[in-house]
């Protein structure tokens, strides 16, 4: 038995999003029920339905950023109660068994499943959030604080956890020296959340023309890589690097603003291998490392933190029958900073 949802998605590679529906199993006894209110546009979302990042079983649903309302709740259900805030990010499913699962960093589990694109055990293709509900397991279901507006909350299950995790595993805090590389999706949470966490936090970013919302964020310092000879006037001055930018780099250039034992964190997805000269990391002792998402427990920490130092993802928020419009503008970048779907017009 399932439930037929409204909801928006691709009918295949390459193809503008359009309306179709998607089937929401019925609850079992672990399950939350959740009507969502907004979900938000990752760049992730724009990269699977383009087929940069594979093929998938048409049509799709994207949406990894969901918020809502929890309406029906399975059996064996402890955490959640109809009328709470949750939310749902990059993963509904995990074998719990594993290192990983047991660590609570599901996020590495070889049978990990992603919210939208891929099968679960049963056989249940997955379903993203751009669509009037979705049924999780408890177990991947997180409280959203009230005092976190939905619409600014509903980012921060993708963006704020993979800026906050790495800034987190890292021990970013008072005293340290952090540069965020780029001021989009991720880089305005990255900003955010180390300037909250204590850090003194520079951006780099190649324009110039987001300096005053950079300041607005937390930053003390701003920039622009575009100008000659910006990078080398920050030679040895930072502890953490955090890349948010997909666009090529002159990698070497930005590990050279690394300190001794400084690193430097990708959590953009670049097409293009990455090139610096091994130099670069034994001078210094440098390190080069990654970043993916977080775990759950990791993400409601995230959620929390969020809560208690009001930060927030600056969203404009769109109708369902602009989301085409939306991808096209986060191409060119043309978003502050990111988009929000107002859930209701599905």
């Amino acid at each position: 038995m399932s439930t037929t949802v409204r909801a928006w998605g691709a009918p295949g590679a390459g193809k503008p999003l359009e309306p179709f529906t998607v089937e929401r199993r019925d609850l079992r006894p672990d399950d939350v029920r959740i009507d969502i209110s907004y979900c938000g546009i990752c760049h992730s979302d724009v990269s699977t339905v383009t087929g940069e990042w594979g093929e998938r079983q048409w049509p799709l649903a994207p949406g990894h950023e969901i918020v809502g309302v929890v309406s029906a709740v399975g059996s064996e259900v402890t955490g959640f109660r109809v009328g709470d805030v949750a939310g749902v990010g990059c993963m509904v499913d995990s074998c719990g068994e594993c290192e990983y699962c047991l660590a609570g960093e599901e996020q590495f589990c070889d049978r990990r499943v992603l919210t939208y694109g891929q099968t679960m055990p049963d056989g249940e293709y997955t379903q993203g959030g751009y669509a009037q509900q979705i049924v999780v397991r408890e177990a991947f279901t997180v409280h959203v604080p009230e005092t976190l507006p939905r619409e600014m909350a509903a980012p921060l299950l993708c963006a704020g956890i993979t800026t906050y995790s790495p800034l987190h595993h890292w021990g970013i805090g008072e005293g340290s020296r952090v540069a965020v590389v780029g001021m989009g999706g991720l880089g305005h949470m990255g900003v955010q959340i180390a300037a909250a966490m204590g850090a003194e936090v520079t951006v780099l970013s190649h324009s110039p023309s987001k300096k005053a919302d950079a300041l607005r964020f937390g930053a003390t310092d701003y920039v622009a890589t575009s100008e000659e000879g910006a990078l080398a006037g920050a030679r040895r001055r930072f502890d953490f690097v955090l890349n948010t930018v997909a666009a090529p780099l002159d990698f070497a250039a930005y590990l050279s603003t690394l300190r001794v034992d400084g690193v430097m964190c990708n959590v953009a997805l670049p097409q293009q291998p990455f090139e610096a000269p091994v130099r670069m990391f034994t001078n210094q002792r440098r390190s080069f490392v990654g970043s993916l998402i977080g775990g759950i427990a990791e993400t409601q920490e995230m959620l929390d933190f969020c809560a208690e130092n009001t930060i927030g993802a600056q969203v404009e928020v769109i109708a369902a029958d602009r989301i085409n419009e939306a991808y096209d503008r986060m191409m060119r970048s043309d978003v502050k900073y990111r988009f929000a779907i107002d859930a209701s017009t599905f």
